[in-house]
């Protein structure tokens, strides 16, 4: 491991994503993500990648399936509007079980929306991100280490289950700096190992009269038998599931978060603490697959509310949360969107009433 650096997320993002061996980047710019293409421009030609700045989302998703067709560790990035056009190439790489990467750094919205932060695509990442009701493991960083650390591990997620991996993040971890720890460089003895291993099934050029591979059922009638498949892979997914539970052990209120709104809650908890108060937090890390048992096992004779905290009007998280508590709880809501962001006297006053009303 190296010495901590004081990094930018989006940079952050790249340099881990090409230690764990990304040879190939294709985007296209847009706010607040730009660091991103910008610090792979600069990397990929020293370590002997190819990045493509593409004329737009869809070619640059596009690039990007047909690289990690190749076999090679590919990745590309965008920001809320520009993943929505993403959807397509997504849903491809799903259907032909392609190990792609992909960032969402995101942004306000709907439509164009603003480029500050915000949470607002959590539906799109954790139940449509493409046509075909296909499914990923989304990662959501809460810094820039995390942004490091699973970007990092996603290459080998992807790769194991040859399917796409979404890290979801946002403007603030995007764009703030942070001291990091950066991971060891991938060999490349350990890189030909990862493509070996995709080998029997990469499009490279074959001799005169050899036939390409070409992923059985993966289109027509078949297409329900790789659904299968898929639907096979997503039940084993429980093992993958991760979730943080801070001062949970005898919390009447519990806070759930992810992303930048946890670490905003997670202060708010600190706060309350100290004036006595048994509160704390539930943070998805994984927000699919979602944490439901750990909202499930809540000893609901002790707690008694929930404390929905986003940056999404209207919330979207929340309808995971009301899955797992079957309103055995009440689910109250401190939000901001558009770009607007969260603070601790939002948070802290949301949770003072909450705990008025249940307390």
């Amino acid at each position: 491991m190296s010495d901590r650096v004081f990094m930018k997320g989006c940079e952050a993002i790249a340099e881990a994503a090409t230690r764990a061996g990304c040879r190939f980047f294709a985007g296209y710019p847009i706010t607040p993500q730009n660091e991103i293409p910008e610090y792979f421009a600069r990397r990929m030609p020293e370590v002997g990648g190819t990045f493509v700045q593409g004329e737009s989302e869809v070619a640059s998703v596009n690039m990007l399936y047909g690289a990690a067709s190749t076999g090679i560790r590919a990745m590309s990035s965008s920001s809320s509007t520009g993943i929505s056009l993403y959807s397509e190439g997504v849903s491809y790489s799903a259907s032909a079980r392609l190990p792609i990467v992909y960032v969402n750094v995101v942004r306000g919205g709907p439509g164009i929306g603003a480029i500050q932060p915000a949470q607002q695509d959590y539906f799109q990442a954790t139940k449509a991100s493409g046509n075909g009701g296909f499914e990923m493991i989304v990662l959501a960083p809460d810094s820039v280490q995390e942004c490091v650390d699973m970007v990092y591990e996603a290459f080998d997620l992807a790769e194991r289950d040859e399917n796409p991996v979404l890290v979801l993040t946002d403007g603030v971890v995007g764009t703030m700096m942070e001291p990091v720890v950066l991971p060891p460089m991938k060999t490349d003895e350990e890189l030909a190992e990862h493509r070996a291993k995709f080998a029997h099934r990469a499009i490279v050029g074959h001799p005169l009269g050899q036939q390409a591979y070409c992923r059985p059922g993966s289109v027509g009638t078949g297409q329900e038998a790789v659904n299968i498949e898929a639907a096979k892979l997503y039940k084993t997914w429980d093992k993958d599931v991760r979730v943080e539970e801070f001062m949970t052990d005898d919390a009447e209120i519990i806070v759930a978060s992810y992303g930048i709104s946890a670490r905003i809650s997670r202060v708010v908890v600190r706060e309350l603490r100290k004036e006595g108060y048994k509160i704390g937090m539930i943070r998805p890390i994984t927000v699919h697959p979602f944490p439901y048992s750990t909202f499930e096992n809540l000893d609901f004779n002790r707690v008694k509310g929930i404390l929905d905290v986003e940056m999404s009007i209207p919330a979207q998280m929340k309808f995971d949360v009301e899955h797992a508590v079957h309103g055995r709880a009440p689910i109250k809501e401190c939000l901001r969107s558009g770009g607007q962001l969260l603070t601790n006297d939002q948070v802290m006053a949301a949770a003072r009433e909450l705990i008025k009303e249940v307390l």
